[in-house]
């Protein structure tokens, strides 16, 4: 028996305070993150903004399902190695911005993505800016002191330099 508690009592421990941590940060949480592309602003416009073609330059994505309007909000559900996520486009304003919002409700997170698009001299920035929420304490403290916040965004602008490298 004391052996047992020896042994489970840490690990009780190092979750108990993993849990106090992860209530302590906030919910909401705003971050950024832009890498510049060499090419104009419609191409990578076309690039982001089509869910369709992310399985064949987004890590991980396996398939995208185009799905029906809701609400006069486009829709589509991404499926990658992490599950299936629900989003809507908030806002499409050509080569300019484009907006996205997880729309599933069941998951442990959610937030819109804002994918602004400003011409540069060598061709176009592109800043990617996460509302994110992250609703479970355990989750904001993997999410903030784990995986890093920036992660998925670090991660998707590679991806982006990478389908545009292999032009």
């Amino acid at each position: 028996m004391r052996i047992a508690a020896w042994i489970l009592g840490p690990i009780v421990g190092i979750i108990l305070l993993i849990v106090v941590i992860g209530w302590s940060l906030p919910v909401d949480h705003h971050v950024s993150r832009e890498a510049s592309f060499h090419v104009p602003s419609e191409s990578l416009f076309a690039v982001i903004s089509s869910p369709a073609d992310f399985p064949r330059w987004k890590t991980g994505v396996k398939r995208v399902e185009l799905l029906p309007d809701e609400l006069g909000h486009a829709r589509f559900r991404e499926v990658s190695s992490n599950g299936a996520i629900l989003y809507e486009i908030d806002r499409a304003i050509p080569n300019t911005q484009w907006v996205t919002r997880i729309a599933d409700k069941s998951l442990p997170f959610g937030g819109t993505w804002t994918y602004d698009l400003t011409p540069n001299r060598d061709g176009t920035t592109l800043r990617i800016t996460e509302d994110g929420e992250v609703y479970n304490p355990v989750f904001r403290f993997v999410s903030r002191y784990v995986m890093g916040q920036t992660a998925t965004m670090d991660q998707y602008l590679a991806d982006a330099q990478r389908r545009f490298a292999s032009r």
